[in-house]
């Protein structure tokens, strides 16, 4: 039942509305009083509410304000047990929408609320609790507080960690290290956490340290150069040199993560915090256990582990090592690396040239388990003075060439020495690498171990005839083979080559003589210790009358046909013998055919 008022003035009441009879000051005082009803409620911030109702959709929440607010059921996900007469934190959108609607949000109340206890914690350092919710790229996704943070790999723990999965739907606690406030992005770490207790560990285990102390790690980190290992806290590094006596091409080869060791301080360094760890000091050194009858002279086997340009190094023992250099690895001269004769893994046997067990080094030599060639007598009745032999080209120079006339056995052919008659800049116009090529010895240096030989020493110096052939003022035909600035090389008969400076190989006619053309020629000059010809062909029809000329040519003509059986003889590669039965044909006197010798290919 509804009792009206005993003081109500229905008088002031008319029929323009409900309280049109009031007078001004009588409507401020009653809406003032209106309003002393209700609470201050200010638009985008967080008010507590209290649960005045709950359907099966929402739940009513009354902010002390003129009109209940509404929020969705689903927002309270969280805590399913809610009840009337509950208190929570709301976010106030709107007053009053567009149907006068008091709009609330318990989602955003919690988020604005969990950003202050963030920025909070960032500032206070505060640990906090989060939920593993996920893994990501490159880390972990933590609620913090109903927000999504990111907490990377690396700060998880202070050591590596390969798998992400096993911290995931766990709980965790964590530290606010960065707020990203134009990403609405959070990162956290674990590690720093542990990082603080390790430190008071840190600084108990290098207060403790002494070199020489022996202590168990796990292998933490592998790299190229060497392994990490963690002390209990503090971490401790282990050069590759300093893992086995062996030789160890990567640690791979010897350790793997996560595995315990021993390991021996070396040394450390209490300001900078570092620790030099060894493992193969806690073994005795394999020099120690090398057996006494390894010495001079004495042969060992072992294995190639590593090859340089100037050597390989033969393991006789794990941690024994000998240096075979190349010039000892054959008697060869021309062995220019040991790739050429040996691989990395290759068994090989050795002879110890030189051992120093307290400086613990050894030099060995592989050529030694065979005899030195140079060394035996029947080597230098073989390779005489004069003696002819053929060997392979295993090399050229601009001064000459060498050649191998067995395994261990070198000569030198200079360039000067090929040919008696051609002029040889270098000796690639001759020969190529690996021709085979006949030769004579013209000197024997057994102590230094060289061979002098020659190429055109196989034949008689074909100069002596050609000293009584080409005469100062004798004519021959011969044909131009090349020019140079300073003028022209000929063809001369039997293959040798003279000079004539351009002015000398002008035609009567003015014009100049061209390359492969055929002139006669008169000798102007002639050295047989220098082995040089001077021709001119002007001094052909500068000399004398034409009829002189043809006089001259027609006493050639007669000397020809009596020689022409020795020209074809020394034409078709015949020796030095017919050179000389037709100098003493031009000369007029009668010679006995010397006997006939084979020249060589070349000449």
């Amino acid at each position: 039942m509804v009792t009206p008022a005993l003081d109500f003035d229905w008088n002031k009441l008319d029929q323009k509305g409900f309280g049109t009879g009031y007078s001004d000051k009588e409507m401020a005082d009653i809406s003032a009083m209106y309003n002393e009803t209700f609470g201050e409620l200010g638009e985008k911030t967080v008010v507590r509410a209290k649960i005045v109702g709950i359907t099966d959709r929402e739940v009513i929440l009354n902010v002390g304000f003129k009109s209940d607010g509404l929020v969705s059921l689903s927002e309270f996900r969280d805590t399913p047990d809610i009840k009337v007469g509950d208190e929570v934190d709301v976010f106030v959108e709107t007053q009053e929408d567009k149907s006068g609607q008091l709009i609330l949000s318990r989602k955003k109340a919690k988020l604005v609320v969990a950003w202050k206890m963030i920025e909070d914690a960032l500032a206070n350092d505060v640990i906090i609790e989060g939920f593993v919710k996920r893994r990501t790229k490159g880390g972990l996704i933590v609620d913090v507080y109903s927000v999504e943070a990111f907490l990377p790999g690396s700060q998880i723990d202070v050591k590596p960690i390969r798998d992400f999965d096993i911290y995931v739907n766990k709980k965790m606690e964590v530290k606010v290290v960065k707020i990203n406030y134009t990403n609405d992005n959070v990162v956290v770490s674990h590690k720093v956490l542990i990082e603080k207790d390790l430190e008071e560990q840190k600084s108990g285990i290098i207060n403790n340290l002494e070199k020489g102390q022996i202590l168990e790690g796990t292998v933490k980190n592998i790299t190229n150069f060497g392994v990490f290992v963690d002390l209990g806290g503090v971490d401790g590094l282990l050069h590759i040199t300093d893992i086995s006596w062996g030789r160890v091409n990567h640690p791979q080869e010897v350790l793997h993560l996560d595995q315990k060791i021993q390991v021996c301080v070396l040394e450390f360094d209490d300001e900078k915090k570092r620790i030099s760890l060894g493992m193969k000091q806690l073994t005795a050194h394999p020099w120690d256990a090398l057996p006494l009858d390894v010495v001079v002279g004495s042969k060992v086997k072992g294995k190639i582990v590593n090859i340089a340009d100037y050597g390989a190094f033969l393991e006789i023992l794990t941690g024994v090592e000998g240096l075979v250099h190349v010039s000892e690895m054959s008697w060869s001269q021309h062995l220019k690396t040991p790739s050429e004769f040996m691989k990395q893994g290759d068994e090989m046997e050795a002879v110890v040239l030189t051992i120093d067990r307290e400086e613990r080094k050894m030099s060995l030599g592989m050529k030694q388990l065979t005899e030195d060639p140079w060394s035996r007598q029947e080597f230098l009745n073989k390779y005489a003075k004069e003696t002819k032999h053929k060997g392979t080209v295993r090399n050229l120079t601009n001064f000459g060439l060498f050649i191998e006339l067995e395994e261990g056995v070198d000569g030198l052919v200079h360039v000067s020495d090929l040919s008696w008659t051609k002029k040889i800049k270098h000796p690639s116009e001759f020969v190529k690498v690996g021709d085979t090529l006949e030769v004579a010895v013209l000197e024997v240096d057994a102590e230094n171990k060289r061979l002098a030989l020659s190429h055109k020493h196989l034949e008689e110096n074909p100069w002596d005839t050609f000293e009584t052939v080409f005469t100062v003022g004798s004519q021959h035909k011969g044909t131009i083979n090349s020019k140079i600035d300073k003028g022209a090389f000929i063809e001369l008969p039997y293959g040798i080559e003279g000079f004539s400076t351009l002015k000398n190989i002008t035609k009567e006619d003015g014009t100049v003589g061209e390359i492969g053309e055929s002139l006669y020629f008169v000798v102007l000059e002639f050295s047989k210790d220098e082995r040089r010809i001077f021709v001119s062909h002007a001094k052909t029809y500068q000399a004398g009358t034409k009829a002189q000329a043809a006089e001259e040519e027609a006493a050639a003509a007669d000397k020809k046909k009596s020689t022409k059986k020795v020209e074809a003889k020394v034409e078709s590669k015949d020796t030095f013998g017919d050179i000389l039965a037709l100098s003493s044909l031009k000369s007029g006197e009668s010679t006995e055919k010397p006997k006939a010798t084979k020249k060589s290919k070349a000449e």
